[in-house]
């Protein structure tokens, strides 16, 4: 693809002999790398940021891919018109995370020129807490989002928003039990399968297909302390996810082990009519990894591809998450309080009645709200 020559300061374009290599500088050095599809391996905190999605022309948001794409073209692997029409290098994202939503495993799929020391060199003009990972060569019509078949999340959260609403705790004192452990990942467990989630987002009706989602796994791992404060970890795998979707689902099951609902509500959810389900804070939440079965078993092994599997960089992840995420999620816990604050909302919900009659679209009012991006990728993500 012939990149247009830009013109000089002076408005001519700089023209130049064939045998005159002297003068080369690293603009036109860059027009000679052939331009390919591939994919980045991302991570990233998000605290700050608007979520993962450019958003042209509202440069008060500041996103991750405005600081992605400033080093794209900084570093000169795509020219800067590409920046401001992104598909151009047919760039997708993968998953559309949301305001302050994390990512330890993001990946994105474009098309750049491959320059010597790429990694180094995009790094070079990207703030520390967002680093590309890793790269892989994939095929030329391969698309992040379509190609992706499953995305694992994990949400990591300070244990007392589990202890029941009755008890009086001391954040810092608290520690989870076993059997209210067990109780958390029996309700986790019901979410397994394909289920109707119009409840678990905004802007979807009971009889939208779209609203049916399939989840492969969800639990609560061992908790842990830092810091004095005990935390634990869900991890979520789905095919793809609404937005809002975790952090409600999420939400449902604090509102039931505080004992604010019963469990009978989670079936309600699913089933036609409006259930109110509180949103659990986007803080601690992290887009995991994500995963290309389907493109791995055919394209992985045919000798041309590499298969995107990330063996080789799960140290440089782990690494990555004590360093800038984990940390931030605990820092913002204990000094905004952004659980315990909104525990407190929780009493105001109602979760006995259900909003009756006409399940309407409030397109015009939420249109706010789809600036935060979504928890995953589902079709109405971008």
């Amino acid at each position: 693809s012939g990149v247009a020559e830009r013109p000089e300061e002076n408005g001519h374009h700089n023209k130049r002999l064939k045998g005159d290599v002297g003068e080369e500088d690293a603009e036109d050095q860059n027009k000679k790398s052939p331009k390919r599809k591939i994919v980045l391996l991302m991570a990233y905190s998000g605290k700050g940021y608007h979520g993962m999605q450019r958003n042209m022309g509202s440069s008060q948001f500041k996103t991750i891919e405005d600081e992605l794409v400033s080093a794209l073209v900084q570093s000169g692997c795509i020219p800067e018109n590409h920046g401001e029409d992104m598909k151009k290098m047919s760039f997708q994202r993968c998953a559309r995370t949301d305001k302050g939503v994390s990512a330890a495993g993001q990946i994105v799929s474009l098309k750049v020129r491959l320059i010597d020391d790429i990694l180094e060199k995009i790094n070079n003009h990207l703030p520390s807490h967002i680093r590309i990972l890793g790269l892989k060569r994939v095929t030329g019509g391969f698309n992040s989002k379509n190609k992706c078949d499953a995305r694992t999340y994990s949400y990591m959260l300070p244990t007392f928003a589990f202890a029941h609403k009755d008890r009086d705790v001391q954040e810092e004192v608290y520690r989870l039990d076993r059997e209210t452990l067990d109780k958390v990942n029996k309700l986790l467990a019901c979410y397994k399968g394909t289920h109707n989630f119009h409840n678990f987002t905004s802007q979807k009706g009971p009889r939208d297909p779209s609203a049916k989602r399939y989840i492969m796994e969800m639990y609560c791992g061992e908790p842990f302390v830092r810091e004095n404060m005990e935390f634990a970890v869900i991890k979520v795998k789905g095919q793809s996810f609404m937005m809002h979707q975790i952090r409600k689902m999420i939400g449902l099951v604090i509102a039931i082990v505080k004992g604010y609902a019963g469990e009978s509500i989670m079936e309600r959810s699913w089933g036609e009519e409006k259930v109110d389900v509180p949103k659990a804070p986007g803080l601690g939440l992290v887009l995991e990894r994500v995963h290309f079965e389907k493109y791995n078993r055919r394209f992985g092994n045919d000798g041309l591809h590499e298969p995107l599997e990330w063996t080789e960089e799960e140290e440089k992840i782990a690494g990555f998450k004590e360093q800038y995420i984990y940390p931030t999620i605990i820092n913002t816990e204990r000094e905004e309080k952004s659980m315990v604050n909104w525990l407190n909302t929780l009493p105001i919900h109602d979760f006995n009645s259900s909003v009756v009659g006409v399940h309407t679209n409030h397109k015009n009012s939420k249109n706010s709200s789809d600036l935060e991006g979504s928890d995953g990728c589902g079709d109405d993500s971008d």
